[in-house]
């Protein structure tokens, strides 16, 4: 199968300590990856540097077969590249619909106000992907009167509606219950395989169900990779990520 995202010796240090250290790595086209590790492992940095909020100091991001290390944030977008993020960001007067409609000035080519009427067509669109993560209904409510595992769905549904080659999710069980972790788990697993997934969990127990396959990362570096019987039977594991 082919890669959809391949790393290859990505490196980024913060005032001479590495955050990331030579990783290297190999998500297939359709794959579930989930990233797991402490704490201060890297994960987020990992992801900013996919996404170019972070620029790297050595390494090359290959997506798609396309070396994209170079790019910018936008045009990353544009070849297939979405994400979601640790701390939610949203408009809270807004509603959700409006919401994940600015998701997509990002990708339009025409100029449109953020402050305006945007298209009736980034309505619809949006429409459409709320239904898909289950919050039809709230639409037209703002933000501000959604609970925050509907905000979680809402940052999801932003992502969607980019119709992504490759989702970056970034924690996004942090916080909620149980029956919202259900919820979201049920969401993400439903996603298409035509969109490649790779999830950020801190807690590895509560996500690894949703795997194909799994990455430990420990002070920035990759310690042990494969399925989800060989990383919890591996004793790197056990040791950095399991306390024994």
């Amino acid at each position: 199968m082919a890669a959809a995202l391949r790393i290859a010796g990505l490196k980024k240090s913060f005032g001479g300590l590495p955050a990331i250290a030579d990783v290297t790595l190999e998500v297939a086209e359709g794959e579930r990856r989930l990233i797991i590790g402490p704490n201060g492992a890297g994960k987020t940095t990992l992801f900013n540097l996919l996404t170019g909020d972070l620029s790297r100091d050595a390494g090359s991001i290959t997506l798609f077969g396309e070396e994209v290390a170079r790019l910018s944030t936008w045009r990353r977008c544009h070849r297939g590249l979405a994400r979601t993020y640790q701390i939610i960001t949203l408009f809270p007067k807004d509603t959700l619909e409006h919401n994940v409609a600015l998701s997509l000035l990002g990708l339009s080519r025409r100029r449109w106000s953020m402050f305006g009427r945007l298209p009736a067509s980034f309505y619809a669109d949006a429409r459409e992907v709320l239904a898909r993560v289950g919050l039809e209904k709230v639409a037209s409510r703002p933000i501000a009167e959604v609970a925050y595992g509907e905000k979680r769905r809402v940052e999801i549904a932003m992502a969607l509606a980019q119709k992504p080659r490759v989702l970056l999710l970034d924690e996004p069980l942090a916080g909620l219950s149980r029956e919202e972790r259900g919820q979201l788990k049920s969401l993400i697993a439903g996603i298409p395989r035509e969109t490649t997934v790779v999830m950020i969990e801190h807690d590895m127990d509560t996500a690894l169900d949703l795997a194909d396959r799994i990455t430990v990362l420990h002070y920035g570096r990759v310690i042990v990779e494969g399925t989800r019987a060989e990383v919890v039977a591996d004793p790197k594991t056990r040791e950095v990520y399991l306390g024994h």
